[in-house]
């Protein structure tokens, strides 16, 4: 290989290193389009961006309101307490790091306050005991039908990817908790529905022809929360765009407890390769030093 075309391939090398560097870099915010014509809201969520970590009391106080609210109706399937405790976690110990998840004091008091349906080992009978940090969170209904049979026949979507199912994540999740109005004068809303401007939709069958479509689109679920619904301990304000805003970074994390863990790998792998392409460089620069190419 010659001089020029080996500092050819280095060159490559490192453009091509510095390019997936910068959509690293940049993709994070890219989501922002999820809802029916609206911008979304910018929650200002600490965890976006390449370096960005969760708040751990604002995680707290979304796993209060999602318990005391949205629990109700929403499920969480692929979530068990113990997850509550993990590095990164709304109850993770910093004072005792290396205790198991499954000893975590607030963990097990949380898990203590929830039945859980179970099968008596010695008879067979169904019984409902206490929880327990290796238990998932409790679905609020039996099956999928009884879940539409409660809710005017849509049962409402599992929550434990939400943030990931959705564009836009916490800041659709936000916006669409913030979004109900209501119903413009010209718009005709069926019985059990509910008008918000950040739910995806297209309203046009639903206004006279020619009038004016508002954004937005129907949604089964009224809107859930309230001014003081929800006591917080820590003193932050009792609102609803507080509300929205905590358990829309509860959801987020939820969906992707790993996430601040991957990003931290993920910088310090751009790192090692772009000193390692700047070794390679200096090396290829001192090995055909002074030869004639």
């Amino acid at each position: 290989m010659t001089l020029k075309t080996s500092m050819h391939a280095m060159k490559k090398t490192l453009v091509l290193i510095a390019a997936a560097a910068g959509f690293t870099l940049s993709a994070a915010p890219a989501l922002a389009a999820g809802g029916g014509g609206h911008a979304l809201r910018d929650g200002g969520f600490s965890f976006e961006g390449p370096f960005g970590t969760f708040n751990q009391g604002q995680l707290q106080r979304g796993y209060k309101v999602y318990r005391e609210v949205c629990a109700s109706c929403h499920s969480m399937n692929l979530m068990h307490f113990r997850t509550l405790a993990e590095p990164g976690g709304p109850f993770f110990d910093a004072e005792h790091p290396n205790r198991p998840a499954a000893e975590n004091r607030w963990v097990k008091a949380l898990a203590k306050e929830v039945q859980i349906a179970d099968i008596d080992s010695e008879t067979g009978e169904p019984i409902m005991r206490d929880g327990t940090p290796a238990d998932r969170f409790p679905n609020p209904y039996p099956n999928a039908t009884a879940a539409a049979a409660a809710n005017g026949g849509a049962a409402p979507p599992d929550l434990s990817v939400m943030a990931k199912a959705r564009h836009g994540g916490a800041n659709y999740i936000y916006s669409l908790l913030v979004g109900y109005r209501a119903p413009p004068a010209n718009l005709q809303i069926r019985s059990g529905q509910n008008y918000n401007e950040y739910m995806a939709g297209d309203l046009t069958p639903f206004v006279p022809e020619g009038s004016h479509v508002p954004p937005g689109g129907f949604i089964a679920m009224p809107n859930p929360l309230q001014n003081g619904q929800v006591t917080y301990d820590d003193g932050t304000a009792q609102t609803v765009d507080n509300y929205a805003k905590d358990v829309a970074a509860y959801i987020a994390w939820a969906s992707d407890p790993k996430q601040v863990a991957r990003k931290r790998a993920g910088v310090g792998t751009l790192i090692f390769l772009f000193l390692f392409a700047g070794v390679t460089y200096l090396s290829y620069r001192r090995i055909w030093k002074g030869v004639a190419h």
